[in-house]
């Protein structure tokens, strides 16, 4: 059995960014990967070319029980040192455009590969071990141990749990370390990895959990609302989506099942089920001010004709038919000025509830995890002495646009300074 000073438990962004600030303090490190590849993750991201940070990196773009705790973290390793080790290594990235302007939002010009390579690269040049095709089956430490529920162990009682450190027992044999990071991520995308085995050794370990749901998440409808997706599925506008007292004015996007684009993913980690949203289809106008002025100016004209010039007519033509089909050939001059103040807080305030979300299959992120109550913000050491939690497992959930990903630097570089 190879001693190590250092186990990771997942070989994704924060992993590797874990196993890499350990090692370059002289700490032996072995990274576990159950799946036959790298970051999946990071490959798959941003259309494939990783949106690996944000300019605008600010802890009120961050979602957790504890608002608090991802300061420590943030504020040591931050969205510019990792632009800094991108730009040392030769990678060209740039700032993608929102209907808002610049975003903050960086994306590798050529390839996500290319922040894989950077990272294995530095591994390599470290001398960290990585193992892939590895399934953790036996954790055992001082205080406790977990076994793979798939996995029938033979020891007996006595022999659960270990003097020093933590012993494990993979497909590929036994391994052991002072100390052990969890780096295994959350339920989403599970096709990528996505699994809770952080969560499940974390409730053996004794760490409160908090309740985990699909985060930055497509939204479904069902009934009538389906049906106007579905007739409307690949039709993409900008609007301001609004729920629990958060809005987001980026592209929605009708797909056959609901809506998705950025905004819907937004607006999904605060929605809970039952509540309803409030769409603006005209963010940034005073619809009521509009339509009463079309009324003077096109008096003769239909008001889809005048939508048509703010609105897809694809839209138009469903809103019409459900809200105003008995006026749909009435010229605007003869609309009576309640009717028109109607469709104003209707294009202002779409009133929809959601059936629900496409859940952890296509979710980019796990809302909820281990509790930080049970974590260190300065160390992401638990309870248990030797035992970390990083990167996805733990209750702290970015924005879309790259912040995910600096909280797996961020975390993962807290965990390697300390272990």
């Amino acid at each position: 059995m190879k001693p190590h000073d250092l186990i990771v438990i997942g070989a994704g962004a924060a992993g590797l960014m874990c196993a890499i600030t350990a090692a370059q303090r002289g700490r032996r490190v072995l990274v576990l990967e159950r799946a036959n590849k790298l970051g999946k993750k990071i490959l798959m991201s941003g259309g494939g070319r990783c949106n690996f940070t944000n300019l605008y990196v600010t802890p009120d773009r961050f979602i957790s029980a504890n608002p608090h705790f991802c300061k420590s973290a943030l504020s040591r390793y931050t969205q510019w040192d990792f632009i800094e080790w991108v730009e040392r290594s030769g990678i060209e990235y740039f700032e993608k455009e929102t209907v808002n302007g610049l975003s903050g939002q960086l994306f590798c010009r050529e390839s996500s590969k290319q922040i894989v390579a950077m990272l294995l690269d530095e591994c390599a040049r470290l001398g960290v071990e990585i193992l892939l095709n590895c399934e953790t089956l036996e954790l055992r430490h001082s205080t406790t141990s977990w076994v793979a529920p798939s996995h029938v162990s033979r020891r007996s009682d006595r022999e659960a749990t270990v003097e020093n450190g933590f012993r494990l027992k993979t497909s590929q044999g036994s391994v052991q370390a002072e100390a052990l990071v969890i780096a295994s991520g959350g339920l989403s995308i599970p096709s990528l990895g996505g699994s809770g085995f952080a969560f499940e050794v974390a409730e053996r370990f004794g760490l409160r959990r908090l309740p985990t749901s699909a985060g930055l998440v497509p939204l479904t409808f069902t009934d009538a609302m389906h049906e106007v997706c579905s007739r409307l599925s690949g039709l993409s506008i900008e609007a301001e989506l609004s729920c629990n007292s958060q809005s987001f004015r980026e592209d929605i996007l009708f797909t056959h099942r609901g809506m998705s684009g950025p905004a819907t993913l937004q607006i999904s980690s605060y929605w809970k089920p039952g509540q309803t949203l409030l769409v603006n289809l005209l963010p940034g106008r005073n619809a009521r001010e509009l339509l009463h002025g079309w009324k003077k100016t096109h008096s003769k004209s239909l008001l889809r004709s005048c939508l048509d010039e703010l609105l897809p007519r694809k839209l138009v033509l469903e809103l019409e038919q459900q809200r105003w089909q008995g006026l749909a050939e009435t010229p605007l001059a003869e609309w009576p000025d309640a009717r028109l103040d109607a469709i104003a807080r209707l294009l202002e305030s779409w009133s929809l509830k959601p059936a629900g979300t496409e859940g952890y299959r296509t979710a980019e992120v796990t809302l909820g995890g281990v509790d930080t109550r049970d974590l260190s913000s300065r160390t992401m050491e638990s309870t248990t002495p030797g035992l970390y939690f990083v990167g996805e497992a733990v209750d702290v959930t970015g924005h879309l646009g790259g912040f995910n990903f600096q909280w797996a630097w961020s975390s993962g570089f807290a965990a390697g300074q300390a272990v």
